[in-house]
């Protein structure tokens, strides 16, 4: 078995879980490689008891790994996407972070998580993706085009509302007067989207949620539509330019740029242990059993 590992942070007393991931890795025939930059990360701090130095690195990923380990927060597996990409290589979620919807895999389980997964007991949830086409084409974008959480449309350099007129498979839905326009998946459906008002979605439902960010027009409402849709959207306000991110990456068009956005053609396996499901997640993360009636 061939091991991908990643982080984007080392906090503080990170070592304590870093080196619970790697021992428990130890203990089993596996290949280990750990992303370059995160290597060194580890080594530059002296309390890690681990030789981190006896394991290989790799830069980008190939079809010979088996899983991907992401060690942080939400963040660090939206940026783990970026590796994994159409491989279809799962990805183990480790929360060292705070909040953490999509690594579910909690720091205080590390050992015990870590020996099910390596004995195959687990099962896989599959998450679809958006990607997004601009007209014309955008260089900031690139090949990163695909988005697990969302693609949100933003102001930039002014206080003034934008207006974002929205087709869905070419038919006109509406203009949104706002700051902003967030096309969620399901995944995304408990970060940004649900800051805004907009409805939490089982990640296994086929559909996409269109929320605007402080609309202007008050009978505007976040639109849960089929994930089969195409969304057309046009951008104009009082600047010539704008945001557009994909997850964490951030790019600036201009205004009369067409963006459009389709389910992308592969999905992302993620991890789950049997005593772990979406539902439990939500009773976890937003106290849902907390109330003392219950």
């Amino acid at each position: 078995m061939k091991i991908g590992i990643y982080g984007q942070f080392y906090h503080q007393n990170s070592e304590t879980y870093i080196q619970g991931i790697l021992a428990a890795l130890k203990e089993s025939p596996v290949e280990v490689l750990i992303e370059k930059n995160f290597r060194d990360m580890i080594k530059a701090h002296e309390a890690m008891d681990t030789e981190v130095s006896s394991f290989g690195t790799f830069t980008e990923l190939d079809g010979t790994y088996d899983l991907f380990f992401s060690i942080g927060g939400d963040g660090t597996i939206l940026k783990s996407v970026t590796f994994v990409r159409d491989l279809d290589i799962p990805i183990v979620g480790i929360n060292t972070g705070r909040l953490g919807f999509l690594a579910t895999i909690q720091k205080e389980k590390i050992t015990e998580s870590i020996r099910q997964i390596l004995s195959g007991k687990y099962s896989l949830s599959s998450r679809s993706l958006i990607s997004v086409h601009t007209s014309p084409n955008s260089e900031e974008i690139g090949e990163l085009n695909f988005a697990l959480n969302e693609v949100a449309i933003n102001r930039k350099n002014t206080t003034s509302m934008i207006k974002v007129d929205t087709l869905v498979n070419s038919e006109y839905l509406t203009s949104y007067w706002s700051d902003g326009l967030i096309v969620s998946t399901p995944t995304g459906s408990t970060g940004y989207s649900l800051s805004c008002g907009g409805p939490i979605i089982d990640p296994s439902t086929s559909s996409l949620v269109l929320t605007p960010i402080a609309p202007h027009n008050l009978n505007a409402r976040p639109f849960v539509i089929p994930d089969n849709s195409e969304i057309t959207l046009k951008v104009s306000g009082r600047e010539e330019s704008y945001l557009i991110s994909l997850d964490s990456r951030i790019a600036t068009l201009t205004n009369p740029t067409t963006i459009r956005i389709t389910r992308a053609a592969f999905t992302i396996k993620m991890v789950q242990l049997y005593d772990d499901s979406f539902i439990n997640t939500l009773r976890e993360k937003l106290l849902w059993g907390e109330d003392k009636r219950n």
